[in-house]
């Protein structure tokens, strides 16, 4: 009889994993029905106050509408990119930057893949880049794990920071971003992964890759370290910023020979060098995102904790500085420089709010949830909240080698790390309070696991696969890329047990 509250709080959780991956339902199916279930639960058994019960529901819409509208405007602003064929001049310029396949494909797949995630997220990234190594001469499978492989590290502050300041609203997250930026330094082995799997098969495969090592090597650097510099300006641009200079400095690197692979070689049978030509200069094509970076700088610095009060019975502060309106005023930018008809804008709106209506709900049903496991404690019935009955089970001091995994976990359910620290994070900051050990840590363990877990996020899988043509193909792509996962999720438990022994 003890167990019963804390089997009926894992009860939803059970359900949602059987309907998502033995029913194939899904995700956004699985998570309503999840949020029903709690609702549920949370009425009978708990026999939550009815206020309460309000509160969570309006918590959830409005958190929700936050990440759509960031979802929106990254969308909107990626597909006039698309529309206007700038992604397309970008690729072939950074292809051009050498004809070493093991070059091109680490710019493409680590670089390009870093900087659309910190400007867009949400699988994007895998999907630009994913058609594009098929391109240079990569088969498909391969291109998808190493695709997969670059859309991991820097999903710790992807969308312009969406994860961090999204996905653990309501949590004390002042020292999170420095620390998830540390944490993140273990990225720096994602192009040896890739380097790894590129090779794979190759007639002298252990000469191709330890000449590029170094090189690979070089470029994991060239993002991580940066990164924990431009934290500083907030978790909007680690992502972003640290892909540009790292991308400088590849650049510079690549000019003077700096660790750059002696013998070049090419996949001559696709070599990008294949592709059409560009049709718009270096700067032209680069311009929108450096708009969209001085935008986002602007309105940190200007509008950053300016917001519009909400009072429905709970308090929410609708934010001005929501990156998404930054993404839909670049976009109108862009097209009033590039002097397109405005029916492009159209079709960017249609495509924005098919793409955006879906994961709406998914962070609906998923807040307000959560919301609602917190607030059952409230009740009639004497029984402890859902996620105090829950958070019983991590009370261990071995908790920060088993965050990230189930911070990976999360986003390889939802496809999202700002859906995983929704769904983890209030479990692992009342883990952590009881336990005694620094919140901001156990969080940063968080946010980075689930961020490795993008390897592995079904939901991403499926996206490359659709614009590859590829079919049934997830177990293959799961094989890749698990191992590294696995590697890089080791790495980051056993630092959260060692840093949080020394602090």
């Amino acid at each position: 009889m003890e167990n019963i509250p804390i089997i009926l709080s894992i009860l939803p959780f059970l359900i949602f994993l059987f309907l998502l991956f033995i029913k194939k339902t899904p995700l956004l199916w699985s998570s309503l029905v999840t949020l029903i279930l709690y609702t549920i639960l949370a009425i009978f058994y708990w026999k939550i106050f009815p206020s309460f019960l309000y509160i969570s529901y309006g918590k959830g819409f409005f958190v929700g509408l936050d990440i759509f509208i960031i979802i929106f405007g990254a969308v909107f602003f990626l597909e006039i990119l698309k529309d206007l064929k700038i992604i397309k001049n970008i690729t072939y310029y950074l292809g051009k930057l050498s004809k070493d396949y093991r070059v091109q494909i680490i710019i493409i797949a680590w670089f390009l893949e870093c900087f659309i995630e910190g400007t867009a997220g949400f699988g994007t990234p895998a999907a630009i880049a994913v058609p594009l190594l098929i391109g240079i001469g990569l088969t498909p499978m391969n291109a998808l794990i190493v695709g997969l492989l670059g859309n991991s590290t820097p999903g710790v502050f992807g969308a312009a920071g969406t994860p961090i300041k999204m996905g653990f609203v309501g949590l004390n997250t002042t020292g999170v971003p420095f620390a998830a930026a540390l944490f993140n330094t273990v990225g720096i082995i994602v192009p040896i992964f890739i380097l790894f799997i590129i090779t794979r098969g190759r007639l002298n495969r252990k000469k191709e890759f330890f000449e590029a090592l170094p090189f690979a090597i070089w470029s994991g650097f060239l993002f991580v370290v940066p990164s924990v510099l431009f934290v500083f300006l907030g978790q909007e641009f680690p992502s972003i910023l640290g892909s540009i200079f790292g991308l400088i400095m590849i650049i510079i690197s690549i000019k003077t020979g700096f660790l750059i692979p002696k013998n070049e070689i090419s996949l001559i049978e696709n070599n990008i060098e294949n592709n059409e030509q560009p049709d718009m200069s270096r700067i032209k094509a680069f311009l929108p995102y450096i708009i969209l970076i001085g935008l986002l700088i602007f309105g940190k610095f200007i509008l950053n904790g300016v917001g519009v009060p909400i009072n429905l019975g709970f308090k929410h502060t609708f934010s001005l500085f929501n990156p998404g309106f930054i993404f839909i005023i670049a976009g109108l930018l862009v097209i009033l420089i590039w002097r397109e008809k405005f029916k492009i804008i159209f079709s960017s709106i249609k495509k924005a709010s098919s793409g955006a209506i879906g994961p709406f709900f998914v962070v609906f049903s998923m807040l307000a949830m959560i919301q609602i496991m917190i607030n059952s404690g409230n009740n009639s019935s004497g029984i402890s909240s859902a996620i105090a009955l829950i958070t019983s089970i991590f009370n261990t001091v071995l908790l920060p080698l088993f965050v990230p995994f189930i911070g990976a976990f999360g986003a390889f359910m939802t496809g999202s790390v700002t859906v995983s620290n929704i769904m983890f994070g209030n479990l692992f900051s009342m883990a952590a309070t009881n336990l005694g050990m620094n919140t901001s840590i156990i969080l940063a363990l968080g946010v980075v696991g689930a961020a490795a877990g993008n390897m592995i996020a079904l939901a991403d899988i499926l996206t490359a696969e659709a614009v590859t043509g590829t079919k049934n193909g997830e177990i293959s792509v799961i094989k890749g890329v698990i191992v590294p996962c696995f590697i890089y999720l080791s790495i980051l438990g056993v630092l959260g047990l060692i840093i949080l022994d020394i602090f």
